[in-house]
């Protein structure tokens, strides 16, 4: 599993009522890694003048690395995570997050960053596993 849902969160969804808040503190609380790193992401893209900031060090072990694979992988986490900080996710490999503005899906740097050649181009005979 990869949240660790609380009873009341569990009782919310069976009646349809999740809200943001409660859903974006188990994914704070179950994935702490992933969200520490969207969260300073978001804030280095806010304080920056920059298209885009992203992550390029590798997590720090396995237990990390699963977090932001899960974070990334469901969307409901990731467009929870994107609604949040008010930003659009990307993602290429094990560990490489990038935060661009909220509507960045038409701009030449995220249409560059989600690309094959970027995805090809980023890829290290190390990251074969991860």
């Amino acid at each position: 599993m990869s949240l660790t849902v609380s009873p009341q969160l569990l009782d919310d969804a069976r009646r349809g009522s999740v809200s943001d808040d409660k859903f974006m503190d188990c994914v704070r609380t179950s994935l702490p890694y992933a969200y520490d790193v969207v969260a300073r992401l978001a804030a280095d893209f806010s304080a920056g003048g920059r298209p885009f900031t992203d992550n390029e060090v590798p997590p720090p072990n396995e237990a990390a690395r699963g977090q932001l694979l899960r974070a990334m992988s469901s969307n409901a986490i990731r467009s929870a995570m994107e609604r949040h900080f008010h930003v659009t996710l990307a993602f290429q490999n094990c560990h490489r997050v990038a935060v661009f503005p909220p509507d960045a899906a038409a701009t030449a740097e995220y249409q560059d960053f989600i690309s094959l050649e970027s995805q090809v181009l980023n890829q290290r005979p190390e990251f074969v596993n991860c």
